[in-house]
């Protein structure tokens, strides 16, 4: 499965292409449909820019996508930055009134658990979002393991071997578990293109797009979400370069 993660918290000084308005989100999400993802992350963002959880930025958005997507799979980010109060995060998640098909929880986070067992019991699936071994003791031990769609290994160092062992230590705490649900690796900025070979060569999904990266892997700058999933599919470029 490849997942397209089509803005994240870029903004348009960081890439022309970075997706921000519901329209312009809509549009990307067609286009990397198109080019062959199978699934969309995005950040919601309000009428300013500025990444949002509130309902209705949520259900503006989610309104566009779903009326151009309607059947495919749309899921967005519930990162504590975007809105920082435990309470106000609960409270927001609880009044969408427009539902992505998935959500990312990142395990590693205040109220990581709750927040998952509250978008379960809407109907909302979630993706457990783990960023290191702690995080991944935190998910075995909140019991919803069976009960999420998959399990995001998403290590943040930028020197590849340094990745590599804090997935090994992901993958330990897993396996101790018998996890049995899908796993999605990916890298970010310089770990990207390697970390997609890592996927490849373990056989779990894998994710590409503006959010983890603005270039492909010969150093130059992608063209828009799409280039980056059409890299990813066929590549054409060694993935040492980056």
């Amino acid at each position: 499965m490849l997942k397209a993660a089509i803005n994240g918290g870029r903004t348009k000084a960081d890439h022309e292409a970075v997706p921000v308005t519901p329209e312009e989100t809509a549009a990307a999400v067609i286009a990397c449909l198109n080019a062959g993802a199978d699934a969309i992350h995005l950040h919601v963002r309000s009428s300013g820019g500025p990444e949002s959880l509130n309902p209705e930025d949520v259900n503006a958005t989610l309104s566009r996508v779903l009326a151009v997507a309607p059947r495919s799979q749309i899921g967005i980010s519930t990162g504590a930055w975007i809105l920082p109060d435990r309470g106000a995060r609960f409270r927001a998640a609880a009044t969408w009134e427009v539902l992505p098909g998935f959500a990312s929880v990142n395990f590693g986070e205040d109220g990581a658990v709750e927040l998952a067992t509250l978008l379960l019991s809407r109907g909302v699936d979630v993706e457990a979002g783990l960023c290191d071994a702690t995080a991944a003791q935190i998910f075995l031990q909140s019991g919803l393991a069976t009960s999420c769609l998959r399990v995001l290994l998403e290590p943040q160092e930028q020197e590849m071997q340094r990745a590599l062992e804090n997935v090994n230590a992901m993958e330990k705490v897993l396996r101790a578990m018998a996890i049995s649900r899908p796993l999605l690796l990916h890298g970010t900025e310089a770990t990207v293109w390697p970390m997609r070979d890592q996927a490849i060569a373990r056989r779990y999904d894998i994710r590409v797009g503006l959010e983890d990266t603005l270039l492909l892997p010969d150093g130059t700058i992608a063209r828009d979400n799409a280039e980056l999933i059409k890299e990813a599919i066929c590549p054409t470029r060694s993935s040492q370069a980056i």
